[in-house]
C-alpha cells in the first residue's frame, strides 16, 4: 500500500470514530451522571438527520446552519423527555437498582416510539442530499470535502463537552455527581436542575451527529439503532463515565474497524465490534483508557 492509500484508510476510521465519539459521549453522560442506559438515544441521532434533510431539502436552509439548531432543539428535547419521563421514574423507584431496570425498559418504549413516529412522518425510503462532495487533496490522499469537515465537527463538539466538565464550575459539578451523587447533594449540588440539562445535552450531541451525517450519507428512520449499540460498545472501551475515555474509545474503534475491514471481509465489521467489546469486558471491566 501507498503512503497515500494508509492516509485514506486511517483517515476513514478517524471519520467514523469521531461519530462514534460524538454518540458515547452523550450517552456516557447520561449513563455516569444518572444511571440511564438510554436505548433509545440513537433514535435521536435519526431525528436530528432527518430534521436537518428535510430543512435542507425542503426550506433551502444550510446545513452547516442547522448543527447548532440541531443541538438546540434536541436539547430541549432531552429535557422534557427527562422532566415527563425519567425524573418520574427516580422519584417513584426505591433504590438505584429499580431506578436503572425500569429506566431501560422505559428508554426501549422510547426507541419504537421514536422510530414508528419517523416512519409516519418521513416513510421508509432512503434519503439524502448533496453537500460539499468534491475531493480534497491532502498529502497524497484524497478525501470528500464533507467527511473532512464531519471530522473536525465532530472532534470539535466532544473537545467543548470535555473542555467544559474541566474547566468550568458547572462541569465540575458534573463531575461530583458522577463521582459521588450523595456526597455531591451534601455540599448543594442541585441535582433537579443539574440532571435535566445534562440529559438534554446528550441527547443535543446525539441531534448534532446526526446533523453532521445526513451531510454524508443517506438516512433513514433505522439508522439510529446501530449508533446506539456502537456507542455501548465504545463506552465499554473508554470506561462508563470517563469523557476521555469515550473520545479515545470512540477513534480507536473506527480506525480499528476501518483496518479490519480492509485486511479482511467488510462483512466482519459486526463481528469485529462485538469480538473487541467481549474482549475488553473480559479483560479490563474498567475500560482500557481508565486507570486499574
Amino acid at each position: 500500500m501507498t503512503l497515500g492509500a494508509w492516509l485514506e484508510l486511517i483517515a476513514s476510521g478517524l471519520i467514523t470514530g469521531g461519530v462514534y465519539a460524538l454518540v458515547a459521549l452523550g450517552l456516557n453522560l447520561q449513563y455516569g451522571l444518572m444511571r440511564i442506559l438510554n436505548i433509545a438515544h440513537g433514535e435521536f441521532l435519526m431525528v436530528g438527520a432527518f430534521l436537518t434533510w428535510t430543512a435542507t431539502t425542503v426550506a433551502g436552509i444550510p446545513p452547516l446552519l442547522m448543527v447548532p439548531v440541531s443541538f438546540v432543539l434536541l436539547m430541549a428535547v432531552g429535557i422534557g423527555v427527562h422532566r415527563l419521563v425519567f425524573r418520574r421514574l427516580t422519584r417513584s423507584s426505591p433504590n438505584v437498582d429499580v431506578f436503572e431496570a425500569r429506566g431501560l425498559m422505559v428508554s426501549f418504549g422510547l426507541m419504537f416510539l421514536v422510530q414508528n413516529l419517523a416512519q409516519m412522518l418521513w416513510g421508509g425510503d432512503l434519503r439524502g442530499y448533496d453537500f460539499l462532495t468534491e475531493p480534497v487533496a491532502i498529502g497524497g490522499a484524497q478525501f470528500a470535502a464533507n467527511k473532512l469537515l464531519l471530522l473536525a465537527l465532530a472532534l470539535l463538539f466532544s473537545a467543548a463537552l470535555i473542555v467544559t466538565l474541566r474547566r468550568t464550575l458547572y462541569g465540575k459539578g458534573v463531575r461530583a455527581l458522577m463521582q459521588s451523587p450523595t456526597g455531591a447533594q451534601l455540599v448543594g449540588i442541585d441535582t433537579e436542575r443539574l440532571h435535566p440539562a445534562m440529559f438534554g445535552v446528550g441527547l443535543g450531541l446525539s441531534g448534532v451527529a446526526g446533523c453532521l451525517l445526513s451531510m454524508t450519507y443517506t438516512i433513514s428512520p433505522s439508522m439510529g439503532e446501530p449508533y446506539t449499540v456502537t456507542a455501548l460498545i465504545v463506552i465499554t472501551l473508554g470506561g462508563f463515565g470517563s469523557m476521555g475515555g469515550a473520545l479515545a474509545g470512540g477513534l480507536a474503534l473506527g480506525v480499528i474497524e476501518a483496518l479490519g475491514m480492509h485486511f479482511t471481509n467488510p462483512s466482519l465489521k459486526a463481528l469485529l465490534s462485538y469480538g473487541i467489546f467481549i474482549a475488553v469486558l473480559l479483560w479490563r471491566p474498567n475500560g482500557l483508557f481508565t486507570r486499574r
